[in-house]
């Protein structure tokens, strides 16, 4: 069986090489299942100088180590569910968290510089973490990615035993399916066809809103499936979805999927987050190979280490890729895809609210399709109280489809006349 790295930076059958059975966890058919027995993770704040996680009840244990390229903190707790945040800052840059296997929830800090963990430990109740944070060199950092896992255990007598199952089924699933998922295309045969790609999903929850602790893949599918049936309802262009439940895809897989299907346009939709609560508005990104900004180059920094996990690509990324991102036949593609991000505020003025510097040049993996306009719609800040209403709400999600429904058609519609 061949061993793929992904998801929460854990070593898992690949699914595209999955064997012939799967061994499922039934939780339902224990009286008290393990789900319900776990506790909490009540908030999570992040200081200057340490990181404090707390729980609702009590845990069996706590783990964490350093990755690197980009560097984060990973912390395991077994015996808890994923819960909400309170507060980022210091020299951490944004918090994931999800869960990382049946009895264990992982929560990612996203490092904006090199940073360790020393002297953590738990409260004498058992039902608080206190990790110390230390910024360090890059060489340190490098340093403790080697050092591998350390533990924290709570006080015995506050200490929960490991929830666990009792019951398991084995289920033939016949042989490995191969290639890449093949979506279903809406629409009349011969019209211009669009691909919608809600962003994360599976066990990459993405950003999580300390406001809220609304998901950001929640917000970008139900966003997505609203312009999809907006774009079907218009008859104007065909549509097809890089996925339309919560399921994971590796980067690449994404425009890659747009790419076997000969999309005319790929648009991926997201919810980003911010240091600090201020930053709100929608933003459009389109290819660049150096990003317009700082805080461009950390967005790609984030959405792009989907794929690499202690220094794994999982992409498949290539380098003949860069070099024809940079040719010259490149430039049409990448201009068109600034054309529509022109385009797409213009027709959604009135309806949804952009950040005064709307246009924004990244490297990012998604929109690397050399015979494809790209663009990523950062639909709004899951930091802001104010946009994380909006870009949730039923209204706020419509006015966001209307905005990229009128855009794309204008868009085909200038592309017809033109030839």
């Amino acid at each position: 069986m061949v061993q793929s790295l992904f998801g929460w930076t854990k070593p898992v059958a690949s699914r595209h090489d999955a064997g012939v059975s799967l061994t499922l966890c039934l939780a339902a058919m224990i009286a008290t299942p393990a789900s319900l027995e776990a506790a909490g993770v009540s908030a999570v704040a992040v200081g200057d100088r340490e990181i404090t996680v707390s729980f609702d009840d009590d845990v069996s244990q706590a783990s964490a180590f350093m990755l690197a390229g980009p560097d984060r903190i990973a912390l395991d707790i077994e015996g808890a569910d994923p819960g909400t945040f309170a507060q980022v800052g210091g020299v951490v840059a944004g918090v994931r968290q999800g869960r990382f296997n049946e009895i264990t929830t992982r929560i990612v800090f996203d490092l904006a510089s090199p940073a360790v963990i020393r002297n953590g430990r738990f409260s004498a109740d058992g039902r608080t973490l206190t990790l110390g944070l230390y910024p360090v060199a890059p060489e340190s950092f490098s340093t403790a990615v080697q050092s591998g896992r350390k533990t924290y255990v709570p006080p015995e007598a506050h200490r929960a035993a490991p929830p666990r199952s009792r019951y398991s089924v084995t289920i033939p699933l016949g042989e490995p399916t191969k290639g890449l998922p093949r979506p279903k295309i809406y629409g009349v045969a011969g019209k211009p066809l669009v691909v919608i790609d809600a962003g994360h999903g599976g066990h990459d929850p993405g950003a999580i809103s300390p406001v809220s602790g609304k998901r950001e893949k929640d917000i970008a599918l139900s966003i997505a499936l609203k312009v999809r049936d907006q774009l079907i309802a218009s008859g104007r262009v065909r549509v097809a979805m890089t996925r339309e439940d919560d399921r994971f895809l590796v980067l690449r897989e994404r425009s890659a999927i747009a790419r076997a299907l000969k999309a005319d346009l790929f648009i991926s939709v997201h919810a980003d987050s911010a240091p600090a609560d201020s930053a709100s508005g929608a933003t459009i990104y389109t290819l660049s190979e150096t990003a317009s900004d700082r805080e461009a180059h950390l967005l790609a920094q984030r959405e792009n280490k989907v794929d690499v996990i202690n220094g794994v690509n999982l992409g498949g990324e290539n380098r003949e890729i860069a070099s024809i991102l940079v040719d010259l036949a490149q430039r049409e593609t990448m201009n068109s895809a600034a054309g529509f991000a022109t385009l797409l505020k213009r027709e959604s003025t009135g309806l949804v609210p952009f950040r005064a510097d709307y246009h924004r040049m990244a490297d990012l993996a998604v929109l690397k399709s050399p015979d494809m306009s790209s663009i990523l719609f950062e639909a709004g800040y899951l930091t802001n109280s104010a946009d994380v209403e909006r870009i949730s709400s039923s209204d706020g999600q419509t006015k966001i489809a209307s905005g990229i429904r009128k855009a794309v058609e204008i868009h085909f519609a200038r592309r017809l006349a033109s030839r």
